[in-house]
Parts: C-alpha cells; sequence; structure tokens
C-alpha cells in the first residue's frame, strides 16, 4: 500500500491549492475558469461571424498560452429523483400524487435506457514564475517532474498578481464573445481533479458553482 500511495504522488503533480490557485511541484501556478456555452448553432449567419471575430481578436490580445477543457461525466439523476419523492410525499392531491410517482418512474427509465451527459467548459491559465514552462494547463498536471520548486509566501502572492491579470485578460475577452466566466475556488477545484483522477466514479455532479447567475 506504502509503494502505491508513492508511486501515486509521484504521478499527481500538485503540490498545494491556495484559494483559487493550484501550485505544481515545478512552482507553475495555475488558476481554472468555468465558462459557459453559448448557443452557436442558432445564431443567425452575421451573429455567427461577430462571434468568430470576437474570439480572433481575444486571442491576438494574449500573449499566454490558455487550455480549453471541456469535462463530460455521466449525470447523476439520483438527487433529483430525491427531490421529487420528497414533493410526492407532501402532495394532498391524489391526481398530482400519480402524475408525480408516473413522472419519476419516467425519469428513472429513460436514464437508464439512456447516458445522460453533463457538459462542463474550464478555461485553464498558467504562470511559471521566472521560467517559462514546457507544460501548460492540466496537461502539465498529470505527468510526474524531476524538479520541486519551493515557493514562499512573497513569491506566492507576486505570481499570483501576475496569474489574476493574465484572468483578468481571460474573463473580459471572452464575455466580449458573450461567454460567461467564474474563477474555481478550492473545494470545486478538488472536485473537479477528484473526477480527474477518477474518470470511471460515477457519484458527483457537476462543479457547484452556478453562472448561470
Amino acid at each position: 500500500m506504502a509503494a502505491s500511495h508513492t508511486a501515486s504522488q509521484k504521478f499527481v503533480t500538485i503540490k498545494d491549492i491556495k484559494g483559487n490557485v493550484v501550485i505544481q511541484d515545478s512552482g507553475e501556478m495555475t488558476m481554472i475558469l468555468l465558462a459557459s456555452s453559448i448557443n452557436f448553432a442558432l445564431k443567425s449567419l452575421d451573429e455567427q461571424k461577430a462571434v468568430l471575430m470576437q474570439f480572433q481578436q481575444f486571442l491576438n490580445t494574449i500573449d499566454f498560452s490558455l487550455q480549453i477543457y471541456m469535462q463530460s461525466r455521466r449525470l447523476n439523476i439520483q438527487p433529483y429523483l430525491s427531490l421529487l419523492s420528497g414533493m410526492e410525499s407532501k402532495q394532498d392531491n391524489d391526481l398530482m400524487r400519480i402524475q408525480l410517482r408516473e413522472y419519476m418512474e419516467f425519469i428513472r427509465t429513460f436514464t437508464t435506457d439512456v447516458d445522460v451527459m453533463s457538459k462542463n467548459f474550464f478555461v485553464v491559465v498558467s504562470y511559471s514564475p521566472g521560467t517559462a514552462s514546457l507544460k501548460k494547463g492540466l496537461s502539465g498536471l498529470f505527468s510526474p517532474q524531476s524538479t520541486k520548486k519551493v515557493i514562499n509566501d512573497a513569491d506566492f502572492e507576486e505570481s499570483r498578481e501576475q496569474l489574476e491579470q493574465r484572468i483578468s485578460l481571460v474573463v473580459d475577452g471572452l464575455a466580449r464573445v458573450g461567454v460567461r466566466t467564474i474563477s474555481l475556488e478550492k473545494d470545486e477545484l478538488v472536485e473537479l481533479f477528484y473526477h480527474i483522477y477518477n474518470p470511471g466514479d460515477p457519484t458527483g455532479s457537476a462543479p457547484v458553482t452556478d453562472i448561470t447567475k
């Protein structure tokens, strides 16, 4: 068991998560934005051209790398069914209670026969203090690295300021395209990385951050 744990530590290069910043063994710091989607197909041709032009202009304004990551996971429908079950028990109207029961059975049968997937979109922005990193974004979190870098509090704050400046550029640029973004905090980052490293685990739901507001 100890040998297995050591091997896992070599594979997982995340050293720490401070607030909304992921720190790797190499010293590279990363922030991750949860991004909304836009229904591109329903837009008119002129609107599509405008979106593409705005996105191109956004890419031309940044001088650093970023990664767009999509996570697709089977939707855990059980919490929704539990909510409906609670509503059923509080219904005084027999007809409403029967309709709720039939609806729950339909949902249960449908999700058994069809994989209902939830999709989340993330924008990954990294900053490497001192030297440029050869591994950017999430890809660098999956490869063992031979060197480890110690970051003191002063270095961390200075690097976080640089990283937040990059994040601000990305947030503003994507907003002009019509994409809303919000930075993931520690608990949400832990959940995200748990599902990245455990793709076969069917439990859990999408990140708890609500970006629709």
